[in-house]
């Protein structure tokens, strides 16, 4: 046995960390068995006083009954990928805001995507994505330009591992041989030169498969859906990265109790988060049958060169 003296700011949570024992409750426990009357634990720790802390052995005998909390199979669920015959649409909301000297700028737009599985062939499954029903509070000739050259091309091709992890997305072999054609229509309906060069860049991409696959990883609904986030929980907690805006992200999940039978509630947030670092929150609700995402909310939040940027990322299966 050992003696801890309580000191401003101790909590059984905090003490029960430091000495490696998973269920608080029998801090507690073990302190009011050993300690007087006038000295046991009813409420909070009180600075001054003994603590009466189990050894390592005793630790060890209440970590091996395996009853703390977090250890339930409800706090560490074992998400599947299960997509065979899944065809299902979504509307995506996206709302962007920055923030300079006191100035507010706020951008909305919306859309609805659809994800078709087609087939599993040598270990990887085939979806086919497509993007439609564009909504623009701010829309202009070249935002117009870049939804209608993008819309030609659905629906595109993503390949997913066993694991529902995207490993490559990639046009049609149709539509990459009938590229000439759209690329003349589209020209046809914004015919001025700054189209021109936009197309010409344009081109430039959907030609070169790898560069294609990179921008289309970039993708919000591809990388939110197709993320590493099934992997398998430990205590309480799973860890997975992700990219956003070019930056890597170590974010942290739990799961949430739920009396559903049908979903699981997931709640994100970065493994490590220091003063002036990125911020990122989430909340996720994927279906227990396949480990398939029904809605979805993020905010990341980052500062740059004294500016504060935000996004608001929404899934909704509809």
């Amino acid at each position: 046995m050992m003696i801890h003296f309580i000191l401003p700011g101790d909590t059984l949570e905090n003490i029960a960390e430091k000495i490696g024992l998973e269920n608080l409750v029998h801090l507690k426990d073990f302190h009011n068995q050993h300690c007087l009357k006038e000295d046991l634990i009813v409420g909070d720790l009180i600075p001054g006083k003994k603590l009466f802390l189990p050894d390592l052995a005793k630790i060890k005998e209440y970590n091996d009954k395996n009853d703390a909390p977090f250890k339930s199979p409800e706090l560490n669920p074992k998400i599947g990928f299960d997509p065979i015959g899944f065809n299902e649409k979504f509307k995506i909301t996206i709302k962007e805001s920055s923030n300079a000297e006191g100035k507010t700028v706020e951008k909305s737009f919306s859309y609805i995507a659809s994800l078709q599985w087609i087939k599993n062939e040598l270990g990887e499954h085939l979806f086919q994505f497509t993007k439609d029903q564009f909504s623009n509070q701010n829309e202009t000739k070249m935002e117009s330009l870049a939804i209608e050259s993008m819309k030609s091309l659905y629906p595109i091709e993503v390949f997913v591992n066993t694991k529902g992890e995207i490993l490559r997305v990639a046009l049609k072999k149709e539509t990459l041989n009938n590229f000439n054609q759209i690329k003349k229509k589209l020209l046809d309906f914004f015919p001025d030169k700054y189209a021109k060069i936009y197309l010409e860049e344009f081109e430039y991409v959907v030609l070169n498969p790898d560069i294609f696959d990179q921008k289309m990883k970039e993708d919000w609904f591809l990388k939110n859906y197709f993320s590493s986030f099934r992997d398998p929980f430990e205590n309480g907690k799973s860890f997975f990265e992700m990219y956003l805006d070019k930056t890597l992200l170590n974010i942290q999940q739990t799961a949430k109790l739920t009396d559903s039978k049908e979903e699981i509630l997931l709640h994100q947030t970065l493994k490590s988060k220091e003063e002036n670092q990125n911020d990122f929150t989430g909340n996720v609700t994927v279906s227990k049958n396949n480990g398939m995402i029904k809605s979805l909310n993020t905010i990341y939040a980052y500062k740059e060169f004294s500016v504060s940027y935000s996004t608001e990322f929404s899934i909704e299966n509809i």
